[in-house]
């Protein structure tokens, strides 16, 4: 993509009343843009990285047999009073059509996918069986700030699994948590991501959540000084060691939830009569577990994870581009280079604006944050390199014009 052609641009001062730090930069870097409190436009720039975090979670997801549908936002009411949640939901966004037929704009698919589920599964044969989904969510947040942390509509992959018995989805359940810590490692948040056990779902003590320590977290979390497994505030004067390896040491932190895992057991299934016959030729309930991920909460706590005082330093995984090539000044030799990075598939945005400065290319380059910068200048040229730099370190070094693939690659 040339720099030139790309209808956003970046800006040099964060907006007014913008307080997170993942706001202030993905709005300056132009990653997104804020139409209100918790509802963002995602631009060009931020749509990249968002499909990088959505292909690694789509892998991982297809990995443990989950398989990718789409279901409507749109949702009938009825289906919210088969489960109860129609009254009882305090976030749920409710809207009448000119019939005054009311419908749920969706925060979350278990009334959609449980009667969905009922018309294909029949016998304990067509079990274990897991489906999932990347959707746009809506709730009423009355607290909508954090930038994209805490949003009133925001994408979330969501994967819904279904079992004949509980030891099939406690076995399904671990692959999951396998799932998931491979998703925040390869997104490049591993490291500071901590399994944490939260209040159990139907038919389990715990249930678990993924937080991740960041001082722009709203959650306290504490974690054990032996396993690094956590515990999350709401359930901590209930137990007094650690869940896993009964250590009774804990470090508190601040975090961010980026992820959540529940045993949901029959809650969901039984109101709409989902069973299947097992192998006795008896009916009974389809016990299930739900598996949430929100996109633009993933990207944010990456921003606030990993970022200076000049701005965004993607890991390489999650990068809208590989490579950032700046020309100072019109050159072929720039030109050259590009086309040479875009036929050995490097992705590679081209600062080709003939209008800006040295100074200000380079300031956006740091503040956009992709992996790997390319300065191709006449100077430069005629020594026969380029200069290299890396978004995480401070030197930049001269570089053969015939090994920079190599040494990108």
């Amino acid at each position: 993509m040339r720099q030139s052609q790309l209808f956003t641009k970046t800006q040099k001062n964060a907006p007014a009343g913008e307080m997170s730090l993942n706001a202030r930069l993905l709005i300056r870097g132009g990653f997104v843009d804020k139409l209100m409190a918790g509802a963002y436009t995602i631009l060009p720039l931020g749509l990249r990285v968002m499909k990088k975090i959505e292909n690694i979670i789509r892998e991982e997801m297809n990995a443990i047999g989950g398989q990718e549908i789409f279901m409507p936002s749109l949702q009938p009411k009825e289906n919210w009073e088969t489960t109860g949640r129609w009254k009882t939901m305090d976030d749920l966004y409710k809207v009448k059509d000119a019939s005054d037929r009311e419908f749920a704009l969706g925060p979350t698919h278990e009334e959609i996918v449980s009667p969905l589920a009922k018309k294909f599964l029949n016998s304990y044969k067509d079990l274990p069986f897991a489906a999932y989904q990347f959707q746009n969510k809506f709730r009423m947040e009355l607290r909508a700030k954090s930038g994209i942390l805490r949003g009133r509509e925001f994408l979330m992959k969501d994967l819904y699994s279904f079992h004949i018995s509980q030891e099939n989805l406690d076995e399904y359940y671990e692959k999951a948590k396998i799932a998931y810590k491979n998703i925040f490692d390869r997104a490049g948040i591993g490291e500071k991501t901590y399994l944490t056990f939260a209040s159990g779902g139907s038919f389990s003590k715990y249930s678990h959540e993924f937080q991740t320590e960041t001082e722009a977290g709203e959650d306290i979390i504490f974690v054990c000084a032996s396993c690094n497994m956590a515990i999350n505030r709401e359930i901590k004067d209930e137990i007094a060691h650690c869940p896993e390896c009964q250590n009774h040491a804990f470090h508190e932190k601040k975090a961010v939830e980026v992820g959540n895992i529940f045993k949901l057991g029959t809650k969901y299934s039984a109101p709409f009569d989902l069973t299947v016959m097992n192998e006795k030729g008896e009916k009974v309930p389809v016990i299930m577990g739900c598996y949430g991920i929100g996109l633009q909460r993933l990207m944010g706590t990456i921003v606030e994870l990993s970022s200076d005082e000049n701005g965004i330093i993607w890991p390489e995984s999650v990068a809208p581009f590989q490579v950032h090539l700046i020309s100072l000044g019109k050159n072929e030799g720039a030109e050259k280079i590009h086309k040479d990075l875009q036929k050995n598939n490097i992705e590679v945005l081209f600062d080709d604006r003939d209008d800006t400065s040295a100074g200000a290319k380079f300031a956006d380059a740091d503040l956009i944050g992709i992996p790997w910068r390319v300065v191709v200048s006449e100077k430069s040229l005629a020594s026969g390199g380029v200069e290299v730099k890396k978004r995480n370190e401070k030197e930049s070094e001269i570089v053969e014009i015939e090994k920079l693939i190599e040494k990108i690659k």
